[in-house]
């Protein structure tokens, strides 16, 4: 090819990806979650897939932590067993709110774990479906998208869910939709990584946040509690 046909074919080739990325920006706009408050308890809506945050705890309580979390991180799993034991310590003081937050870039099957959450929370199984992906976190979090799915499926199994619908939700418009507001949430709040702790609007302080995942909850309980007073 000539000097002038290579120009001419890279061209087209970057006219060519232009229009793509256009298209995919016109057919999947990007979603306004301005005018959304953060800090609170979100309620379903057509946004969300019409499925709310989970709470967990006080749920009117006037101290709100909320997780912005990925299935698939050691770091959000490390934390999970001490965010339950918090929990258990304040559960009728104070409210916790999970939210999907899947770094798909570096966690190819967080995902899919988020939705196979969200699928058991349409079946009222929500939180036990959370704590059991975290605790089991080395069984998949590696796996290939065939092993992933049997080990997914034989979670709900565990649980007693309905297997022919858990298997329609987690492919449902209405848990992409919850997870992509999500996301779309936490980069509004400038959240870049997991897990991200927010306490009351503010966000946790990485040494806290540290501490929580280490099992060392003083840092957290000291600023919950004054918030309490």
């Amino acid at each position: 090819m000539t000097k002038i046909g290579w120009i001419i074919f890279i061209t087209a080739v970057v006219v060519g990806l232009g229009s793509l990325i256009a298209w995919a920006r016109i057919s999947n706009p990007p979603l306004d979650v301005s005018g959304i408050d953060a800090n609170v308890a979100i309620s379903a809506s057509e946004k969300n897939g019409n499925i709310a945050d989970h709470v967990t705890g006080k749920v009117d309580s006037k101290v709100v932590l909320i997780e912005y979390g990925d299935y698939q991180c050691p770091g959000c799993g490390s934390a999970a067993p001490y965010v339950q034991q918090l929990m258990e310590e304040y559960n009728d003081k104070i409210a916790f709110i999970f939210r999907n937050f899947p770094l798909t870039s570096i966690h190819p099957n967080a995902k899919a774990a988020a939705a196979t959450a969200e699928a058991a929370g349409l079946q009222g199984k929500y939180w036990e479906m959370n704590h059991h992906l975290y605790q089991a976190q080395s069984e998949w979090s590696s796996a290939s998208v065939k092993d992933r799915t049997n080990t997914f499926n034989g979670y709900a199994s565990s649980l007693g869910l309905d297997l022919k619908k858990f298997e329609q939700d987690i492919a449902s418009a209405e848990v992409a939709k919850k997870i992509n507001f999500d996301q779309a949430i936490g980069k509004r709040e400038s959240v870049s990584a997991t897990p991200t702790f927010v306490l009351n609007g503010k966000k946790v302080s990485e040494e806290t946040a540290d501490g929580i995942t280490k099992g060392n909850l003083d840092a957290i309980k000291k600023e919950i509690d004054a918030l309490l007073k």
